[in-house]
C-alpha cells in the first residue's frame, strides 16, 4: 500500500467528465486516463479509480476506495454504508413518475393499485410507503420507458433531465420521488492515518466549489452612496472600498453569490454605480 488516499469516480457516464473537471479545477495534476482503471495525481498522494457507478458504493463501503464521487441516487439505491460527507453541486437530476400524455393526474392517490416500471425499485418503494401509496413495483433494468406501451406497467419512474425521452415514448412528467446530484462520499472504516490527506482533498474541492457559486464584483460609487451599497450588496464579507482619484468617489470591490447579480444591478445602477464589471473567480479560501 503506498498511503495515497484513494479515490472511486465513474469511468463513463454523466458524471465522468464533470468529476475530473473538479479534480483539475482543484490543482491535482492528472493526466489523460484514456482506458486505464487507475492512475496518480502527479502532484498529491492522490489515487484515482475508475468504475461503473453502481460500483462505487460498495467499493467504498468495503474499503477498498477511501473515497468515491457518485450519484446520491445511486447511492441509495444500493443500500451502501458509506457516509456522504459533501454535496458537489453538479451532477443534478430528478427521478420522477412518468405518465402517458393523456392521464391528467394531480393526486399522488391516483398511483393506488398501478404498475409502475422502475430501475430504482428502493428509492420508489421508499416514496410509495411514505405517501402510504399501494402500488406494485416492477423492476426493470434497461429502458424503463417503454414498459407503459408494451402493456407491462401503468407508469414509470426513472431519472428524468430534459424530459424528451419521456416525450419520444408519448410519457410526460409527473411526481418527484426523488432529487438527486453528486456527492463526495467517504468508507466508514476509513483509515485515520489518511484524516490529514482527505482534509486537505475536501478543502481544495470547498475552495473550487464556493468560488463556482460566486462573482468579483467591482463597480465606482459616490462616497456618500456607500451606506446603501452595503445594503444593496449581498457580499460574503465587507466590500472592500477604494478611493479613487476623484474626491467624492470610491471604488467598492465585493464577493457575491452569483445568482444575486441580476437580481441588485438594477438597484446599483439607480444609486449611480457606475463602470460595473462582474468577473468569475477560480479559488476562493475563506
Amino acid at each position: 500500500m503506498n498511503g495515497n488516499l484513494k479515490l472511486a469516480i465513474q469511468k463513463k457516464g454523466r458524471l465522468s467528465d464533470k468529476s475530473l473537471e473538479l479534480l483539475k479545477s482543484c490543482g491535482f495534476d492528472i493526466e489523460n486516463y484514456s482506458e486505464r482503471l487507475f492512475i496518480s495525481a502527479n502532484n498529491f498522494k492522490l489515487d484515482v479509480l475508475f468504475l461503473r457507478d453502481d460500483d462505487i458504493p460498495e467499493y467504498v463501503q468495503d474499503g477498498v476506495a477511501d473515497i468515491g464521487i457518485v450519484g446520491e441516487n445511486v447511492l441509495i439505491e444500493r443500500g451502501s454504508k458509506a457516509e456522504i460527507i459533501k454535496k458537489l453541486s453538479f451532477g443534478k437530476c430528478k427521478l420522477m413518475i412518468g405518465v402517458p400524455e393523456e392521464e391528467d393526474i394531480s393526486d399522488i392517490k391516483a398511483l393506488n393499485n398501478k404498475k409502475i416500471a422502475t430501475s430504482h425499485p428502493r428509492l420508489l418503494n421508499n416514496y410509495l410507503k411514505n405517501n402510504s401509496i399501494n402500488s406494485k413495483v416492477i423492476e426493470i433494468s434497461g429502458s424503463v420507458e417503454i414498459a407503459p406501451s408494451l402493456g407491462v406497467a401503468d407508469y414509470i419512474c426513472d431519472i428524468v433531465s430534459t424530459g424528451n425521452t419521456l416525450k419520444f415514448n408519448k410519457l410526460k412528467k409527473s411526481f418527484t420521488v426523488f432529487e438527486s446530484e453528486a456527492v463526495l462520499i467517504k468508507s466508514r472504516t476509513f483509515n485515520p492515518a489518511k484524516q490529514d490527506l482527505l482534509d486537505q482533498f475536501k478543502a481544495r474541492i470547498d475552495s473550487v466549489l464556493l468560488a463556482k457559486n460566486s462573482k468579483y464584483l467591482m463597480m465606482n460609487v459616490e462616497r456618500k452612496a456607500l451606506e446603501e451599497i452595503q445594503r444593496i450588496i449581498p457580499s460574503l464579507k465587507s466590500p472592500t472600498v477604494v478611493p479613487l482619484a476623484e474626491e467624492n468617489l470610491v471604488a467598492v470591490h465585493a464577493v457575491i453569490p452569483k445568482e444575486k447579480f441580476w437580481l441588485i444591478v438594477g438597484e446599483l445602477k439607480s444609486i449611480g454605480a457606475t463602470g460595473i464589471i462582474l468577473l468569475p473567480i477560480e479559488n476562493m479560501i475563506l
